[in-house]
């Protein structure tokens, strides 16, 4: 990092190392790029109005020019789709309406043809209530080993008529249902921490871990690189299932007034007896030995949202994942304080146990990055936004969410993409209430908007039907007519756009190898501007985010921009002065001679 702190002209300008380069090779999970698709709205194969596999395998061609490493898709299993598909009838078949498992091959073939690894989603906490084992444990009536194999007790009260305990449901209501015996009486009580839909397993019988080791090989043996494993937190209870009086959520929004509101901590602290129990981790040091059996480096990714980040660590020690995502990150508000805040402690905590950070902003489960910047107060995690709320400013949010995609891509570590970010896609945010299917607003009683809005079909082609998702106009969720300016055909080969800005970093990214680079605090770089600059070198890459209100100037010589997130002044992008406009992130480095 000398070759550029020596070109800057700031004799006061300071830097702190917090991350060193890795050294030698590494696994491809260290660093990676992987780009989500969400396969009921990737793109339409058959004209059903959804996304299917042989929609996802035509357009593999657009990831490879984008510049990933990998992608993870989300469930494609048989499933009554209750919860978009995380209610899982059949874990080794693929749903009907998205093909057939001959296309997951073809898919998994051509994807690894063009260089592409291939995650997929693995839902371990709960089965579909139309699950074999289910339907099985409903027939076979209390004390059986088919109830065994989930979590029914007796419930409290007269006749049991009253639930186990007081735990709620994470979508909202109770989280126990009631069910009728074999013989028509009223009987006992199975948890679901999600709908009712979705009762949870019982991880202390030894065959639910039998299955799931079987399940890992089934599609190990298929060809798989690794699995995304839902609701990893949530797979143990505390023995007892003792009452919870706080509300239950795997995901919670920062607390005002907490170190969530400045370092971008998720607010879920200790989330009750139902999450983040020690336990979960010898289930994962079972499936780490699965993956070790096999060739190719495969890996295990946690979506869990646990705070501290020194609880997150656990997850990616040695022995258990390999990766999991850095929600504290993605929830983190756009003040300086606060993304340095969160990029340090990670950093530094993910350090202690030699794994890497894994950066992601968007996903099917939030409101999308531009459309969270772009409210009032920009960052965070709303639970939705729809007709009648507060409304974000679309340009405003894409020129901040521009911003905070560069930065992320420059951090060492992987880093997740969620389709469509790369077009700069908003978050539907006027989605008529009555097409809404997340089972989270009907169970909140219409007071959370859920996760539709996020999941809308991608916008292709400006001017075809479903702006080419589907070829004949149909789409699950009905797309905004405004999406036809962030349509892929209007940004391909457009100087400026979201996707040749995003297909740019990605390949400065693999050039100057900043997902295994360092990370050194850079401050002093302008006068009064500590507090509005998140500036850092990585390699030989100076790295500038301007959260502040007013423009900031680098002074120095034989300075080159190498990617910025919007047009700067005109003069200003390189030599002696680089201009950083408020919002924007550069990537700058000393032009060589």
């Amino acid at each position: 990092m000398t070759s550029i702190l020596s070109a800057l002209a700031q004799p006061s300008t300071t830097t702190t190392l917090v991350h060193r380069a890795h050294a030698g090779s590494a696994q491809w999970w260290r660093s990676a790029v992987i780009y989500q698709v969400y396969p009921r709205s990737f793109a339409d194969g058959n004209g059903d109005g959804i996304g299917d596999i042989p929609g996802i395998t035509a357009r593999l061609k657009h990831l490879v020019r984008l510049g990933v490493d990998a992608i993870w898709l989300s469930p494609f299993y048989r499933s009554p789709h209750h919860d978009a598909g995380y209610d899982v009838a059949d874990y080794r078949d693929i749903d009907p309406v998205f093909g057939t498992l001959a296309d997951a091959d073809a898919m998994l073939a051509e994807a690894h043809r063009l260089g592409l690894r291939v995650i997929v989603d693995l839902v371990p906490n709960h089965t579909s209530f139309e699950h074999p084992w289910f339907k099985a444990a409903l027939a076979a009536g209390p004390g059986s080993p088919e109830r065994a194999r989930y979590i029914f007790r007796d419930g409290k009260g007269p006749e049991g008529a009253q639930p186990p305990n007081d735990w709620r449901s994470a979508f909202g209501g109770s989280a126990w249902t009631r069910v009728t015996e074999p013989d028509g009486a009223a009987g006992q009580w199975y948890l679901h921490l999600f709908d009712e839909s979705q009762p949870d397993l019982d991880w202390t019988n030894p065959e639910v871990h039998e299955e799931f080791r079987s399940v890992l090989r089934f599609w190990l043996d298929r060809g798989v690189d690794g699995f995304r494993v839902d609701v990893a937190h949530g797979l143990v209870k505390e023995p007892g299932l003792p009452d919870f009086p706080a509300p239950t959520a795997a995901v919670t929004p920062p607390h005002e007034g907490t170190h969530g509101s400045e370092d971008g901590a998720t607010g879920a602290g200790s989330l009750g007896p139902m999450w983040d129990q020690d336990g979960v981790h010898d289930i994962y040091r079972e499936w780490h030995q699965v993956l070790a059996e096999y060739d190719g480096d495969r890996a295990l990714v946690a979506e869990a949202w646990v705070e501290p980040l020194t609880r997150l660590a656990l997850y990616v020690r040695p022995d258990e994942m390999q990766q999991a995502f850095n929600f504290s990150f993605l929830t983190s508000l756009w003040t300086a304080p606060a993304l340095r805040g969160v990029i340090t402690e990670s950093l530094v905590t993910n350090d202690g146990v030699g794994a890497p950070t894994t950066w992601v902003l968007s996903n099917h489960d939030v409101v999308r990055h531009p459309s969270r910047l772009g409210l009032a107060v920009p960052g965070g995690k709303p639970e939705g936004i729809g007709v009648g709320d507060p409304q974000p400013d679309e340009e405003l949010g894409l020129h901040r969410g521009r911003a905070a995609s560069l930065l992320m891509l420059a951090l060492p570590g992987s880093a997740y993409l969620y389709q469509g970010e790369e077009l700069g896609l908003p978050e539907h945010t006027t989605l008529d209430d009555d097409e809404r299917q997340d089972p989270t607003w009907w169970r909140s009683e219409h007071t959370s908007r859920g996760r539709d809005g996020c999941r809308v079909p991608l916008p292709w082609e400006a001017d075809a039907p479903a702006f080419g998702f589907s070829s004949t106009g149909r789409s699950w969720l009905t797309q905004p007519s405004s999406w036809a300016r962030y349509a892929l055909d209007r940004q391909r080969c457009v100087p400026g756009s979201t996707f040749e800005m995003y297909r740019a970093a990605l390949c400065l990214r693999r050039e100057y190898h900043l997902g295994s680079g360092s990370l050194g605090w850079v401050d002093g770089l302008a006068d009064g501007a500590s507090d509005s600059l998140v500036a850092f070198v990585n390699r030989e890459v100076l790295v500038v985010t301007n959260v502040g209100s007013e423009a900031v100037v680098l002074k120095g010589t034989d300075l080159e921009v190498l990617v910025s997130s919007a047009d700067l002044p005109e003069g200003q992008a390189g030599g002696a002065e680089v201009a950083v406009p408020p919002d924007v992130t550069v990537w700058v480095r000393r032009r060589e001679a």
